[in-house]
């Protein structure tokens, strides 16, 4: 087992070319991870029990429950048999607004919305991302490539997602992997508000699809760009454009989609390329 506990190995049957023989391999770990909140449950996610500190962090910040890191009073992390606990205590002013909004979910891998109590919480409104900052559209390319390598624990088990952070001065990282993208976005989160770490001028790198609530939790950390090797949704290109938020995905080697605030990117000779609106969003003339 990884010392983090992320996975373990496993022994097994192996047949391939018609033939059988005995084979092993690593195999990422799922666990229950409660997250309480002042003594009360508000989630249950499945997730990889690594990095569980940022986890904490990072969904406190993204679902609202605080605005800054140093609104929580403790953190803990509690192994019982049936999971683990993140045992959060919250200053006196967030448990008053926590109980006026409190909610309890169970999150399977790959649900982000699961449990909440109306439309409106599903459509909540998100925080519009400072201007200013702009890409060079060959660097963001040049990140997505250096990504995969930095992947440590999707290369041993190949059942992963990642979420990292790139600013052209330092390169990509942090990186944060999870069976559940949302966790992984959570944990990158976390990451970058315990270093105290700006993200104003650099993007968040996604190895997953690119759904409404990616983008919502992006917006509550105020970075300008998302850049995903998967396509998004027609209400993540939405909301992305109503954040000011740079949506860029189906990022492959040779390039990739800009679908919101492609004024943001840098072209080929300095020049900016100018929008042009296709369908759900924009494509470059």
């Amino acid at each position: 087992m990884a010392a983090d506990g992320a996975f373990t190995e496993q022994a097994g049957l192996n047949w391939r070319a018609g033939r059988a023989s005995s084979s092993s391999r690593a195999v990422a770990e799922e666990t229950a991870i409660a997250l309480t909140f002042d003594g009360s449950t508000y989630a249950v996610m499945m997730a990889t029990p690594a990095d569980l500190k940022d986890f904490g962090v990072g969904f406190s910040v993204t679902e609202g429950i605080v605005a800054r890191a140093d609104e929580i009073r403790s953190l803990d992390l509690i192994e019982t048999d049936l999971g683990i606990e993140v045992r959060i205590w919250l200053g006196e002013n967030r448990t008053a607004a926590l109980f006026a909004r409190r909610r309890a979910i169970m999150g399977p891998v790959g649900c982000g919305l699961c449990g909440i109590e109306s439309l409106v919480q599903a459509r909540r409104a998100v925080p519009r991302v400072k201007k200013g900052a702009t890409f060079d559209a060959r660097d963001l390319l040049e990140a997505m490539r250096a990504l995969p390598p930095l992947q440590d624990l999707n290369r041993k088990t190949r059942a992963v997602h990642a979420a990292a952070f790139w600013q052209a001065d330092g390169g990509v990282g942090p990186v944060r992997e999870d069976v559940g993208r949302h966790n992984a976005l959570d944990k990158l989160t976390g990451a970058l508000i315990r270093h105290n770490r700006s993200v104003s001028n650099g993007a968040v790198l996604l190895t997953s699809r690119i759904s409404v609530e990616m983008v919502q939790k992006t917006a509550m950390i105020g970075a300008p760009v998302i850049v995903a090797v998967s396509a998004p949704t027609t209400l993540a290109i939405k909301t992305a454009d109503e954040a000011g938020i740079t949506l860029i995905a189906v990022a492959r080697d040779d390039g990739y989609e800009v679908f919101t605030h492609p004024d943001r990117i840098v072209f080929a000779q300095g020049m900016r390329r100018h929008p042009v609106e296709t369908g759900d969003g924009f494509a470059t003339a």
